[in-house]
């Protein structure tokens, strides 16, 4: 069986065979997974007032704060998977 960041890789890669484009939100949820899986806690300065699509996606992955790595990537792989059958014909 693939290890965890195996799989986490190959969903970053699955997911963009997407034939349908998910919603924002699910695309949000996917980055802030993303990123807390990659990087980790957001240390980033929140962007300004006027950068709403930056600031959202600033806000999505603040909001996972602490979630660790490794569960950052479990949940990343479960969305693309139900992203997958949901969205790709």
């Amino acid at each position: 069986m693939a290890s965890l960041q195996e799989r986490f890789e190959a969903a970053a890669l699955e997911v963009r065979s997407l034939t349908k484009r998910p919603t924002n939100e699910e695309l949000l949820e996917l980055y802030a997974l993303y990123k807390q899986g990659t990087k980790g806690d957001n240390t980033t300065s929140k962007p300004g007032l006027f950068d709403l699509k930056a600031k959202k996606k600033w806000e999505y992955w603040n909001d996972v704060k602490g979630t660790s790595t490794e569960d950052a990537q479990e949940k990343y792989v479960a969305k693309v998977n139900e992203y997958i059958s949901k969205y790709k014909d």
